[in-house]
């Protein structure tokens, strides 16, 4: 009983080494070594074993008795030393001799956190606030209107979001990843496209711009990433694949439709819109805009911005403040209007005389001297474009210059004609 009581100590004590019978002075060096180890609080305790082995080696009694006793001290005593070592040392006793194997990534997984890593210093979150007056003693304060996502273009202190998410802002706050927050001001905005460009003063070294990468070979099935600020504590980040390619969605401001939108299945949830939807090498190829959702949470179904469009839109919004977007000048009927007429094409409710289609002779409808309405021009083709809807009618525009001269082709009462028309520029907004 003795020698396996020693054998289980030593081994258990010495797990490095194949354990090995002790002879009785072998063992006494042993238990010496042990009980001589400075254990603050317990000095009485190790000088009462000390002289235990001290009487126990000047006794020389080499009985089956003394073995006994002497391997019952020795076991007891080395416990007592493992157990003190363990408590000062404030170590689990449960894995005090458990060696753990260090956490193992799969090479994907590495990839996407190191991916989140590198491109979160670049997504930054903006709180949209609102001035409000108190009716009873009519100062004025703040209040939080909105709040969304954002990421640094560039080291000017540039920041892209969606307009959407500034819209109605009196003033409006940037807090970059590491916290600090900054007033920002507005550079422009394109309404049709949902797109914003914000500036802060921020130190150069603040400032990481996001990989730009190209949005015109993405492929279905892809990998995707997207990374928001939602609530302004801490990153989030989602992934998913492209589930669809060149969508189209309506600006929430305009109506007007947005082409070759990515559909992604990564969620984008309240909060995460303006972020930015990266590719498994974390360059960016779209903004994060909108959900498909009747509760407003992610079901699956979101839409971003393609790279390549906001590329532009942001190059002019940088340099010149403003879109310049060719345009019409004439407003039109709902398209279910001018299917319950039995007509296919866009019919022109208003060409005022001071818009490009008005300057070319494009011509309303109104009603006659009787109050019967008298339809104006339906514009069936631009440029032997066909033109089904309105929706045909921007995409095709989309394609044209400011000043380039279009020929629109209409249906007048019962002809066609062909106008020429000289594009003009999208007015100033506020």
């Amino acid at each position: 009983m003795a020698a396996s009581s020693h054998s289980l100590a030593s081994s258990a004590c010495f797990s490095t080494t194949p354990a090995r019978k002790f002879s009785g002075s072998d063992r006494f060096q042993l238990a010496k070594s042990i009980l001589c180890r400075k254990i603050p609080g317990f000095s009485g305790s190790v000088v009462c074993a000390r002289r235990i082995c001290s009487n126990y080696a000047s006794s020389g009694d080499q009985s089956n008795y003394g073995k006994k006793l002497m391997d019952s001290i020795f076991v007891a005593c080395a416990s007592v030393a493992l157990s003190f070592s363990l408590y000062i040392a404030d170590v689990d006793p449960a894995s005090a001799f458990v060696v753990t194997s260090p956490r193992k990534l799969q090479t994907d997984e590495l990839a996407t956190v190191r991916l989140f890593q590198e491109n979160t210093p670049s997504v930054v979150y903006i709180t949209n606030l609102a001035s409000r007056q108190d009716m009873f003693t009519l100062d004025v304060f703040e209040v939080p209107q909105g709040s969304g996502s954002g990421f640094v273009w560039d080291k000017n202190g540039n920041i892209v979001t969606n307009y959407h998410v500034i819209r109605g802002a009196s003033d409006l706050r940037v807090t970059l990843a590491d916290q600090t927050t900054y007033d920002a001001k507005v550079v422009g905005f394109d309404q049709d496209k949902d797109v914003a460009v914000l500036h802060i003063d921020a130190p150069k070294d603040k400032l990481r711009p996001i990989p730009i990468g190209v949005s015109a070979d993405l492929l279905v099935g892809q990998k995707v990433f997207a990374i928001g600020n939602p609530f302004g504590l801490d990153h989030t980040l989602t992934t998913g694949v492209i589930s669809g390619l060149r969508r189209e969605i309506n600006s929430a401001a305009t109506g007007r439709p947005i082409q070759d939108v990515i559909q992604t299945d990564a969620a984008i949830n309240p909060g995460n819109s303006g972020g930015p939807l990266l590719d498994s090498s974390g360059n960016l190829i779209g903004i994060n805009t909108a959900i498909y959702s009747p509760s407003g949470a992610s079901s699956g179904v979101g839409f971003s911005i393609p790279v390549d469009t906001v590329s532009g839109i942001v190059d002019q919004l940088v340099q010149f403040g403003k879109v310049t977007r060719p345009i019409l000048g004439i407003k039109f009927a709902p398209d279910q209007s001018v299917e319950q007429l039995g007509v296919t094409g866009v019919l022109v409710l208003d060409a005022p005389p001071n818009g490009p289609a008005g300057k070319a002779g494009l011509l309303p409808t109104k009603r006659d001297s009787y109050g019967r309405l008298i339809l104006g021009d339906i514009i069936t083709s631009i440029n032997g474009k066909k033109v089904s809807n309105g929706t045909d009618l921007y995409r095709i525009l989309d394609q044209c210059k400011v000043g380039e001269k279009v020929i629109v082709e209409v249906l007048r009462g019962d002809q066609k004609e062909k106008i020429p028309v000289l594009l003009e520029p999208k007015p100033e907004e506020s």
